[in-house]
């Protein structure tokens, strides 16, 4: 049975190179591999959001929105352009230094930018819901979906797995 990768650093290479046969240059070539092939899956969803926030203030029913509403909206569409940004820099950055040798800067910084882009995504999508159910059932409906799907968001995308790369650490794996 395959034990689970150590997160991080020399260990985790010794790890690649042992388990795998990997040279650090072909876990960081299977690294972006998977990095570019997980952001496939969310950029074009975030472009959609994006996409759609931006028609919003064009609808004629834009003006009967509150002003907190529309205070929220902006956050909004701030949040969902800055996740478009965070989720495509990993591309730009491959692109404009490919062939430099500086794989593994683009491996840690396309981590870090999907990282942020994934919570201003989840922050998009809770302040969407909030502006639908504001404007369908109500503002004490919108503050309780806004914070069960903050809560969703966070438990699902950040808590379950920090708590099993915890608990894989402390098993030794």
């Amino acid at each position: 049975m395959e034990q689970a990768q150590p997160a991080g650093g020399p260990a985790d290479r010794e790890w690649d190179r042992r388990e795998r046969g990997e040279t650090e240059t072909e876990q960081l070539d299977r690294n972006l591999t998977s990095l570019i092939q997980e952001l496939r899956v969310v950029q074009t969803g975030v472009q959609l959001l994006t996409g759609f926030l931006l028609t919003l203030p064009f609808q004629a029913r834009f003006n009967a929105v509150s002003t907190p509403m529309r205070g929220l909206y902006l956050a909004v569409v701030t949040a969902s352009i800055a996740a478009t940004v965070f989720l495509i820099a990993p591309v730009a950055a491959h692109r404009i230094l490919f062939r430099r040798h500086r794989l593994a800067s683009v491996v840690r910084t396309a981590h870090t930018f999907a990282l942020a882009g994934l919570l201003l995504l989840g922050i998009a999508l809770t302040g969407v819901a909030v502006l639908i159910f504001d404007t369908v059932a109500g503002a004490v409906a919108a503050t309780v979906v806004g914070i069960c799907f903050a809560l969703l968001f966070i438990g699902v995308w950040f808590l379950h797995p920090w708590r099993d790369r915890r608990r894989t650490a402390a098993d030794g794996e």
